[in-house]
């Protein structure tokens, strides 16, 4: 944009617009509606649809607004008797084709050809001859076909090209003959399929989990913040009679833009699952019962202070998802420490803490988000970007998009939506040595020094090293990007430092992106064993959560959590919740595994039934309200914790809302001392492993116990599936083949699991998700296994 403007004119009226801009966009910002169908203002001009002819002073015919560049004195009419003529014309072509099902189409009282054909239609058709008809396609489980109705406005398929970065609808045919779909028969796999719901003008393509559910007139939308990762998107969940029936972005330029990622759009569907825990339960001679809630709050009162009157409070440790609310984290850690137990943790799938007493007040970014799509060069480091951060992973698209170059450190070769200008795919145990050679190049001809443990460690230089660091030198704005792998990684705290070292010979951001919706929240809250809510350091902390499990302590509370699929060593977390004298769950959903270790459970509100904040990573607050009533006798969490509190008459817990736990916290907050950059130690001692290696990871749609219980996301081929991968080379020398059956041995245990060949996993390691019960018997997520024929 500059600061040249000129002058136009617009129905009478004169108006100030940039040179370059099309009318369409100086009406938009002036309230002149015009109407349109192809256009949309975050997708390029298709131009196709017609609808919004308006007349141009001295040109012959009307021009399409949306592809109609300003000129200095224009004078434009957009309800002339020519411009009217004009769009009531194309409005007839349009509706030639289409079909009358109005009153059986979920996209009725919301449809733009609807709103638009009332100004512009006419009462009766001239039109005679038969209508086209277009079969439906099945693409999958969360969008709904009835390709009749399409108008070919191609939002959909441009949306996959420019936006999605996968192209995988299109058009076939000319003419009435032209078909949208795709070009082979498949399920659409975009982790952002269901943005072309909202882009559709028409009924052609809608929501599928919601079809044929309710009317558009019968909804109330109610602001919500999406409760996966850790941006924070704004949504809108439409609700009818205290249920919620469907979401759809809510427009926030900072962060989503107009876009919502499948997970946060669909994962609603786990609030009405058919495992939640509607009622507290309590074991009674190895039963379960249902109970009131006095009752239920009354045993875990009582079980817990008989293991602190036998044991000392040393001997309870409470686990908490990252998903959780700011209040209920901050709640659960004042309850603990009151008793003296500094044993709480969020960090559920963290292998290593060595470096917890140096760390910043939480890990996040020092930059916006919407930053991301303006530098030059990008380093993901540990990061599967496009599923672990969807949002964040369009504004590093828009960077690549625009010039930038996008760079990877990698335990597995993964497709990405944008070119790689340069990667280096290692066995995890070696990921640690390719950062110290990036740095390694970098200080060559700096006169910056490398630490001396760094500068003595022997490792090799390979051209795809010295490629990223040449890049990163010559940037003018870049930025390397910690993601979920290098968060669990065994050697994550030598990672993140030598990420920050490299930042630092680079001119570069460190942006850190870890796992859950309010990973910040929680070191705020102090929802970690070394600190206190507002980063106060503890003279004696506490176990966090992997010592935690390794101790056996006799006590757990967790919460919000199914601890056998979020913990990063399941068979540790079985074992310890098995052997521990009581466990108080508070979960929304119930199982057999949580029915097996639990003493009392205490049926949790999700995130849209109950109010609180989440801290998103660039340490913004976003506080919600619950959209609709808990469902059963579920409660939200910081209501539970508060009546907790009062039974272990603790001072302090008298709230009446959520807003009072939150100013509480943040006025506390107005004396936080910033901690920004990390000490650093760099011990760079990388273990030998001999044999094959495990990488391990959660899929999109198996990070959390809500996405988890959403059967259409569950449905999908984007998840991994429970198999153990590895490439053809491996595969052949344990002689396996593709659909076969492998035996899986880690530590103590064993599983058997079907093989999958995938030629972008490296040699000597094999790729085994997390976040299924069918992997959830084996060790940690990085680390030696053997594998067998079965």
């Amino acid at each position: 944009m500059t600061d040249e403007t000129i002058e136009i004119e617009i129905d009478g009226k004169s108006l100030s617009a940039q040179p370059g801009q099309m009318l369409i966009e100086v009406a938009d910002a002036n309230d002149i509606r015009i109407p349109r169908f192809c256009y949309h203002k975050k997708l390029t001009v298709a131009a196709n649809c017609r609808m919004c002819l308006v007349e141009v002073e001295k040109s012959p015919k009307p021009l399409p607004a949306c592809a109609t560049p300003v000129a200095p004195g224009m004078v434009v009419q957009t309800h002339s008797a020519k411009a009217l003529d004009a769009q009531k014309s194309v409005m007839e072509f349009l509706l030639i084709n289409h079909p009358l099902d109005c009153p059986i189409c979920d996209q009725g009282g919301q449809c733009e050809l609807q709103d638009v054909a009332m100004g512009y239609g006419k009462d009766v058709s001239r039109y005679t001859e038969r209508k086209r008809v277009v079969a439906d396609k099945d693409i999958g489980p969360l969008i709904a076909t009835e390709m009749t109705r399409c108008i070919h406005c191609t939002r959909c398929v441009r949306f996959g090209e420019e936006v999605a970065g996968l192209r995988e609808l299109g058009a076939t045919g000319r003419g009435e003959f032209t078909e949208i779909g795709t070009y082979i028969s498949h399920s659409i796999k975009s982790e952002l399929s269901g943005n072309v719901i909202d882009l559709c003008p028409v009924g052609a393509l809608t929501a599928k989990p919601s079809r044929f559910t309710s009317r558009p007139w019968e909804l109330e939308q109610m602001p919500t913040i999406a409760p996966h990762d850790c941006v924070g998107s704004n949504m809108y969940l439409h609700t009818r009679r205290q249920e919620v029936m469907r979401a759809a972005p809510r427009e926030n330029e900072a962060l989503n833009e107009t876009w919502l990622s499948d997970r946060d759009r669909f994962s609603y569907e786990g609030i009405h699952s058919k495992e939640r825990l509607l009622t507290p339960r309590i074991k009674r001679n190895g039963k379960w019962v249902d109970v009131d809630w006095q009752t239920a709050l009354n045993v875990a009162k009582i079980g817990l202070e008989k293991i602190i009157a036998s044991h000392t409070a040393e001997k309870v440790g409470a686990l908490i998802s990252p998903s959780a609310t700011t209040e209920e984290m901050y709640l659960l850690q004042k309850l603990l420490r009151s008793l003296d137990c500094h044993n709480v943790d969020h960090r559920l799938r963290q292998a290593d803490f060595s470096g917890q007493g140096l760390a910043p007040n939480f890990y996040g970014t020092p930059i916006r988000f919407k930053e991301l799509s303006t530098l030059d060069s990008i380093l993901l480091v540990g990061s599967h970007l496009q599923y672990e951060q969807p949002i964040v992973n369009l504004k590093v698209r828009k960077a690549s998009l625009a010039g930038g170059k996008v760079m990877a450190l990698n335990p597995i070769d993964y497709d990405f939506n944008y070119p790689l200008h340069a990667k280096v795919i290692a066995k995890p145990f070696d990921m640690l040595n390719n950062l110290i050679a990036i740095a390694k190049v970098l200080a060559q001809g700096s006169s910056q020094g490398l630490p001396g443990t760094v500068a003595a460690a022997n490792v090799e230089v390979n051209d795809n090293i010295r490629a990223i660091a040449a890049q990163l030198k010559a940037s003018n704005s870049s930025a390397l990007i910690l993601g979920a792998i290098a968060f669990n990684h065994p050697q994550f705290n030598a990672m993140y430092e030598l990420a920050e070292l490299i930042s630092d010979m680079s001119g570069s951001q460190l942006v850190c992106l870890p796992e859950g919706a309010n990973s910040a929240g929680a070191w705020l809250a102090g929802a970690i064993p070394h600190r206190e809510a507002v980063s106060l350091d503890i003279k004696k902390p506490g176990l966090d959560a992997k010592r935690m499990m390794e101790a056996k302590l006799k006590a757990y509370i967790t919460f919000g959590i199914e601890p056998e699929l979020d913990c990063a060593n399941p068979s540790i977390v079985k074992r310890a919740l098995d052997e521990a004298d009581f466990n108080v769950v508070v979960t929304a959903f119930s199982s057999d595994s949580i029915d097996a270790f639990a003493d009392v459970q205490l049926p949790l509100a999700t995130f849209a039934e109950t109010s609180g904040s989440y801290v998103n990573a660039e340490g913004g607050w976003q506080t919600f309200k619950g959209t609709v009533k808990p469902k059963g006798e579920a409660r939200p969490g910081w209501k539970i914790l508060r009546v907790l509190g009062n039974l272990f008459d603790v001072e302090g817990f008298a709230y009446t809302t959520s807003i009072e736990v939150q100013h509480e916290l943040r006025k506390q907050l107005e004396t936080l001392q910033i901690k920004n950059r990390q000490e650093r130690r760099f011990n760079m001692d990388t273990p030998h492993i001999e044999g094959l290696q495990r990488i391990s990871t959660w899929p999109i749609y198996r990070g959390d116990s809500l996405v988890r219980h959403a059967e259409s996301l569950q449905q999908t081929t984007t998840n991994d599936p429970a198999a153990v991968a590895m490439n053809s080379k491996l595969a052949a020398e344990l002689y396996l083949k593709d659909g076969g059956e492998a035996v899986v041995k880690q530590q103590y245990s064993e599983v058997r699991l079907p093989v999958r060949i995938d030629e972008r996993v490296p040699d000597g390691c094999a790729y085994i998700p997390g976040g299924y019960s069918e992997t959830a018997a084996l060790g940690e997520c990085f680390g030696k296994i053997d594998i067998e024929r079965s």
